[in-house]
């Protein structure tokens, strides 16, 4: 997932107060209000803007907010993403190349990011009902930011929480993840969220 390089942490790590009765909004503060931190496996399709899939790939996840979190892809794509607090660290097991960001800077460009964020997500998001689809109630966020890299995020809730989250990229591909075996505040071990870089490994960005 080169060009998504993983999407997800701003949505559900911010705290916000909604003026709104929209079941989607409603069930998006319950989740938020009451997850601290979170474990779950994950199923990822990308589609082109003709709606062809172009990359299908599996993986697990846990974030603890905030700004924290470890997002492993399987194979092919044999990716890992890990937020340490300060800096975003993707890894790319095949190239054995490891890309540095700024929290700041990839917060919005990845799913990891968009789970784990940690402060005012009004100031960078314009929030709405989605509407159901699918059993799900779907909100639907808007970054304000023109350079966000994305058009619109929309995050799928049931009674247990969140199910899933859509992506739509400024070119018209969309990234569909579907969450299963979701444990909210589980206990974590600060380690998961420390990254060294393999030995022999290029590293590139902000180190």
């Amino acid at each position: 997932m080169k060009t998504f390089l993983g999407s997800i942490a701003l949505l559900i790590a911010y705290a916000a107060a909604f003026s709104t009765f929209a079941a989607s909004l409603d069930r998006y503060k319950t989740f938020l209000n009451g997850t601290q931190s979170a474990r779950a496996e994950f199923e990822q399709k990308v589609y082109d803007r003709n709606g062809r899939m172009t990359q299908e790939s599996r993986g697990n996840f846990v974030f603890k907010r905030p700004g924290r979190f470890r997002w492993v892809y399987d194979k092919p794509t044999d990716q890992v993403i890990v937020g340490d607090g300060s800096r975003v660290w993707i890894y790319d097991r095949q190239l054995n190349q490891v890309t540095v960001r700024k929290l700041s800077a990839a917060l919005g460009s990845t799913p990891a990011a968009l789970l784990a964020g940690g402060s005012g997500i009004e100031s960078s998001f314009d929030l709405m009902d989605g509407g159901e689809k699918d059993g799900l109630e779907w909100m639907l966020a808007k970054p304000k930011d023109r350079d966000a890299g994305f058009e619109s995020v929309r995050m799928g809730f049931s009674a247990d929480g969140l199910q899933a989250m859509e992506l739509t990229d400024n070119f018209g591909q969309t990234t569909f993840l579907r969450f299963s075996k979701l444990v909210r505040n589980p206990q974590v071990n600060p380690n998961e969220f420390r990254f060294d870089p393999p030995k022999g490994a290029d590293v590139l960005g902000d180190k």
